[in-house]
């Protein structure tokens, strides 16, 4: 995990949990589908005809973000895929008019929903890639820099056990001189086993409590006693220990640009229902108390 994700962000606490999950969903998704728009070739190319009516290289790049991610198949396969459900399309479409089912009052309504739906995601958009400059993304980056000046990082391995006189034997066997890699490959219930307990550098918050606060009190090569956390018992060997190391810039431009985005968002929605005038005809469901005991 890049570091900067271990920032808190605290303009999203201030949003509903169902409109963060939906807003954060679909910033990166929004952002990327714009630029891969933008790289579509001769969008006005006519790629098939149904009954006289065009199908264009712009309606493939649409069907693409819409029905895309969910194909296997990659190159020609996926264009002729698609094409062939444009085609399909049109000429259900086609069905349908004949039917006049699109002069009902629930279709209608569903186009009315959607039509609001499509506009809301494009204005998020826009306001989203607005708000990315290179200006923005370097000042995000600098105070994200200084934040992490001077944190601390170890790098550690470690052997997980089931219980604590399964721990007590193998810290016998590293009194011993017994290699600890070879140990943890042989020992370890971690995932981590199979690189002989290797955790790589990290920062104390990236650990459990019990984990972290024995593991930043070992000097470089020092081996502890048996540490118990929720997962089981642990044997910690710390490797080394250094500053925390700032990611460069490119490397981390994408996630800068999404938390870019994501604060200008929150921030505009909070504003246009801050300046909206919204009337609840029904009031709101009374919500039950989480702390309240369950009738009998």
């Amino acid at each position: 995990m890049t570091p900067f994700l271990l920032f808190a962000r605290p303009f999203e606490t201030a949003m509903p949990a169902r409109w963060r999950t939906w807003l954060f969903g679909f910033v990166a998704a929004l952002l990327l589908a714009g630029a891969a728009s933008a790289r579509a070739e001769d969008p006005g190319r006519v790629i098939a005809r149904v009954n006289g009516v065009d199908i264009k290289a712009d309606d493939l790049s649409l069907a693409d973000e819409d029905v895309g991610s969910n194909l296997p198949m990659t190159g020609d396969a996926r264009r002729d895929y698609l094409t062939r459900y444009l085609t399909d399309m049109q000429v259900i479409v086609q069905a349908a008019d004949a039917k006049k089912l699109g002069d009902t009052d629930d279709f209608k309504r569903r186009l009315a929903y959607a039509r609001n739906k499509l506009l809301m995601e494009k204005f998020l958009q826009s306001e989203g890639r607005a708000a990315v400059t290179d200006a923005g993304l370097h000042q995000l980056y600098d105070e994200l820099s200084k934040q992490m000046t001077g944190e601390k990082e170890v790098h550690a391995r470690h052997i997980l056990l089931e219980s604590e006189d399964e721990a007590k034997a193998v810290l016998e066997q590293l009194k011993k001189g017994a290699d600890f890699a070879a140990l943890a490959k042989e020992k370890s219930k971690d995932p981590s086993s199979s690189d002989g307990g290797d955790l790589g550098y990290f920062t104390k918050d990236r650990m459990v409590p019990e984990f972290s606060e024995v593991a930043f009190k070992l000097e470089v090569g020092q081996i502890s006693d048996p540490v118990k956390t929720e997962f089981g018992w642990h044997i910690i060997k710390v490797e080394d220990r250094r500053d925390r190391q700032i990611p460069e810039f490119d490397k981390v431009k994408d996630q800068l640009e999404n938390m870019v985005a994501r604060k200008a968002l929150s921030e505009e929605v909070a504003k246009l229902r801050q300046d909206a005038k919204v009337e609840r005809m029904e009031p709101p469901p009374s919500l039950p108390d989480a702390a309240a005991k369950p009738a009998k």
